[in-house]
């Protein structure tokens, strides 16, 4: 009983502590490296608990994909966060009164949270005794939580494409397709027929009419 205590504490502890640097560090790419540390404890946790599976899905899921795209995303963006903590102090105060609303909240639904004395062994009935952690996750989430499943899948679709669209910008150097400007164009657009006379050669003052 005792290594798998220190295991808990040792688990708990360093994820706690790489929660609480995402959301202190200031750089961003530091924030998202903490997270997969934070995923790799919890995993350990799960694993504790005896449920390995959740403990490899953070693995392979989270760690392997989502906080590995967000690192790249991370990178890859010209993103200026100079930029984008100039309205801090003007939002603060709104903030603080959103934050202080939530955490409210929160107390009240702690304060008045009371488990049901048969929870335990409602929990314990559902899952069959003769299958796998896998498998018996499987038949409660894909049966009687299917409905919960679904929506989170459609908030996290939403969540992704607003993530999109506040990411995305668009440089005004960088030349972009445009699709109907290019179905729109003629023949008389495309091609432009000029007589040059012989030893003379294109001027520069005709470049931004070729360019055209």
């Amino acid at each position: 009983m005792i290594l798998p205590a220190l295991f808990f504490y040792l688990f708990a502890g360093v994820c706690i502590a790489s929660a609480v640097m995402v959301i202190v560090s200031r750089n961003p790419v530091h924030s998202v490296l903490y997270l997969i540390l934070a995923f790799v404890n919890a995993s350990g946790l799960f694993i504790l608990m005896g449920a390995e599976f959740l403990g490899m899905m953070l693995i392979v899921v989270y760690v392997g994909a989502v906080a590995v795209l967000f690192l790249f995303v991370i990178m890859m963006l010209d993103v200026d966060f100079t930029e984008l903590r100039e309205g801090f102090i003007e939002y603060l105060p709104i903030g603080l009164v959103i934050g202080g609303i939530f955490l409210a909240e929160l107390l009240l639904v702690a304060g008045g949270w009371v488990m049901r004395p048969d929870t335990a062994k409602q929990i314990t009935a559902a899952i069959p005794a003769n299958v796998s952690n896998t498998e018996a996750l499987g038949l409660v989430l894909y049966t009687k939580y299917i409905h919960y499943f679904q929506i989170a899948g459609i908030v996290l679709l939403v969540a992704m494409i607003g993530a999109i669209v506040l990411t995305l910008r668009h440089k005004a150097k960088v030349k972009r397709q445009d699709i109907n400007v290019q179905n729109a164009r003629t023949p008389e657009l495309a091609m432009a027929i000029r007589k040059v006379a012989p030893g003379q050669g294109l001027q520069d003052s005709d470049a931004a009419e070729w360019v055209k």
